[in-house]
């Protein structure tokens, strides 16, 4: 087994022990250790809040749901407890951003500012699917790949027959130093090899999950990297991951993530979106014919005839069926391809039988049955139309890639199922409260959130307490929880009754209401076409001219992206990088660094931007980011509310909404010393009675005003200082 790494990257011991015969250090000794080895380090009432908080959750076996806001320095929060815990610590974050930061920079730091505190020096470790981990065994045949299957995995991308010669070297090559780099290579991590290769030569040389033999079974089991990768989470004081490899290892019945006592999800209000992501299944032309190739030379001629007949009678009923979700059974066409294909994939499994210790390629044949067994899962699946299931066709825009997919209507049973059980659970994020308050997100991870209650007056002052159930304790946006909204509840499944916890929301250290103004443009018409419409993109023009550039944009279509680029390219000088036009990490870096520019995109820059300082001190959302119409599981699961007596605009839109908006707001503060104004240029934020109102407590307590002169003249008075 192979010792955990220290944060300097030195192998050590295991040495799991505390100190010999010494008092156990609490959180608050360590985080005031960590704190105090930053230079200009200080104690953050919130910070303190929220790591005495934890240490109680963990001592009653109780659950925490906590709302730490930008400058709260929450990872170092959740971080000082989890080592006072016995066991690994599993730490889950949503973004790759936040576990680099997590693992390059704030355990490091901690591991140093506490060894003399804890009297020996923590370890963590990174656990990962194991496709991010090269595979031996693949690339031991990686020569043998047909070129074929490279190009059915990437369907979209296949080069004309005339460029396969160059795609291939290209390819080649691509192998040929990967076939060096194992030689070298002590972790066999993707992210650890610079330069990179591609997805399709990195597809020859790892292994997805579902095909692996085992270690037992494989030839390269003894030094297989992935097994490397578990065995020193299981020595490791913390275990960093991901929130997808959480929901794979919570489906297949937690038997990947070394067991613990406590689990840390930050950015919590992703997790109940990738645990849909898990549990959805798909079915596509090019799979089928690739798994055919890959197991004929297992399968009798007639049988694999049969597989090849299934993926062609799929690929017709695609082009047949309109996109979208399906709401009245599957049509006629997909539903004898999935007929077809289920008796087509049950028969070759039969023939190809067990994978056995003698098979002269054990991990050939898995890879096979593997493959073959998921698509007969997912047709059974779609065949049996369970009432909990929402099945839809999808077709990009280009026509290049069509699937038939199907995923659950909720996952909360789920998460109430599997996330809590043998484990305190510390869910944590900027954005948990909804309308001030904790439960659509408490429902939507499967906590059972009852009605609040008025807090007492002493309540409400003791910012540090925790209150049970859904009421929320803790200064946010200087909204009383008995404000209350009708958007709370979860896809039309009636909240599930679930384990005890707590709540907390320790706030932010920045003076929002100093910091920053939300401008709403009350007086433009509500948003009705597509793209930016007209007053809208004039709105936006003056407001960046008064600031003279340093403009973040996040709008809701690529569209009214490019729109919007098109304008101030046309009217202004000011440098407009758009996204898509170059690398997304090169864009943010040339946005950081030319303080005239701006920068405007997608849905991928409204969370994870991060550009403190006076690159960017004006925000502008073009509209209020709901759900798309023709998004299906959000249209299923409002259908869903709808046909209980509720309102699924109310209970699935709404919340939607308001995640991914305050995410957006949250871009503009980011230190102490920021100053901007967060544009909106929806009028809905000002004018809906019904939901403006709670949209805007779940954003930063801004300074607000509708009165556009007032907005132009703080940019300007930005710009002159």
């Amino acid at each position: 087994m192979t010792p955990p790494r220290t944060a300097t990257g030195s192998r050590l011991p295991s040495a799991r022990g505390r100190r010999g015969g010494g008092a156990r250090p609490s959180g608050a000794e360590l985080l005031a250790a960590a704190v105090g080895a930053v230079p200009g380090g200080a104690a953050r009432p919130g910070q303190q809040q929220m790591a005495t908080a934890i240490e109680e959750c963990v001592e009653a076996r109780e659950h925490l749901l906590v709302q730490a806001g930008t400058g709260t320095g929450k990872s170092l929060a959740y971080l000082a407890p989890a080592l006072t815990v016995d066991g690994p610590v599993v730490v889950s974050t949503a973004t790759l951003a936040l576990q680099s930061q997590l693992v390059d920079h704030d355990l490091p730091r901690l591991a140093d500012a506490v060894e003399p505190v804890l009297g020996r020096r923590p370890t963590f470790a990174v656990l990962k699917g194991r496709h991010h981990y090269l595979c031996l065994a693949r690339l031991d045949n990686s020569t043998e790949e047909e070129p074929e299957d490279t190009l059915f995995d990437a369907p979209a991308a296949r080069p004309a027959a005339g460029k396969w010669l160059g795609e291939a070297g290209r390819l080649g090559k691509q192998v040929q130093r990967l076939r060096d780099w194992a030689s070298e290579t002590e972790t066999g991590d993707r992210d650890e090899l610079d330069p990179g290769v591609d997805d399709q030569a990195w597809r020859l040389v790892s292994m997805p999950a579902r095909e692996c033999v085992g270690a037992a079974r494989c030839p390269f089991g003894a030094e297989c990297f992935a097994e490397a990768s578990r065995a020193r989470a299981r020595e490791a004081d913390i275990v960093v991951t991901n929130h997808s490899l959480l929901a794979v290892d919570m489906l297949a019945g937690r038997q990947i993530v070394p067991p613990h006592k406590l689990l840390i999800v930050d950015e919590a209000h992703e997790l109940a979106d990738r645990v849909s992501s898990a549990a959805q299944a798909e079915l596509v032309p090019e799979l089928i014919d690739r798994s055919t190739r890959r197991a004929r030379p297992l399968l009798r001629p007639e049988t694999a005839d049969a597989l090849t007949a299934a993926g062609d009678a799929l690929a017709v009923g695609l082009a047949e069926a309109p996109a979208g979700r399906i709401t009245a059974g599957l049509p006629g066409p997909l539903r004898e391809a999935c007929t077809l294909l289920d008796a087509a994939t049950r028969a070759a499994l039969d023939a190809i039988g067990d994978v056995k210790g003698d098979d002269p390629d054990p991990v050939r044949k898995q890879q096979a049955k593997a493959v073959l067994d998921e698509l007969s899962t997912t047709a059974q699946r779609l065949l049996e139309e369970n009432e909990h299931d929402v099945a839809w066709v999808e077709k990009p825009d280009n026509g290049s890639r069509r699937a038939l997919v199907v995923a659950p209507l909720s996952v909360a049973g789920t998460l109430a199922t599997h996330l809590y059980d043998e484990r305190t659970v510390v869910a944590t994020s900027a954005t948990l409260t909804l309308g001030g308050r904790f439960d659509t997100v408490a429902r939507a991870l499967g906590l059972d959130a009852p009605p609040p209650s008025p807090p007492s007056p002493a309540a409400a002052a003791l910012a540090a307490s925790t209150s049970r159930g859904g009421s929320r304790s803790g200064p946010n946006n200087g909204t009383s929880p008995e404000g209350g909204s009708d958007a709370g509840g979860t896809a039309g499944v009636p909240a599930t009754s679930g384990p005890g916890w707590r709540s907390l929301d320790v706030g932010s250290p920045f003076d929002y209401a100093r910091q920053g103004i939300l401008y709403v443009a009350a007086h433009l018409p509500r948003p009705s076409v597509s793209g930016l419409p007209d007053a809208a993109g004039e709105e936006l023009l003056g407001l960046v001219e008064a600031l003279g550039g340093r403009t973040l944009g996040l709008f809701s279509s690529r569209r009214a992206a490019q729109q919007a680029a098109e304008l101030l390219r046309a009217r202004t000088d000011l440098p407009v990088l758009l996204q898509g036009e170059e690398a997304l990490p090169l864009l943010v870096r040339r946005f950081r660094e030319e303080r005239a520019s701006c920068l405007f995109g997608v849905m991928s820059l409204w969370q994870g931007v991060d550009v403190p300082g006076d690159s960017c001190q004006l925000v502008v959302i073009d509209r209020l980011p709901f759900p798309r119409p023709d998004e299906p599981l959000a249209a299923a699961r409002a259908a869903a509310v709808d046909a209980g007596g509720g309102s699924g605009f109310a209970a699935v839109s709404v919340p939607i909404a308001a995640i991914r908006l305050a995410q957006g707001v949250g871009r503009l503060i980011r230190a102490t010393g920021d100053r901007g104004v967060v544009a909106v240029l929806d009028s809905r934020l000002e004018t809906a009675r019904g939901y403006g109102p709670f949209l805007r407590r779940s954003l930063p307590p801004f300074w607000y005003t509708t009165r556009p002169e007032v907005a132009r003249g703080a940019l300007q008075r930005l710009a002159k200082a």
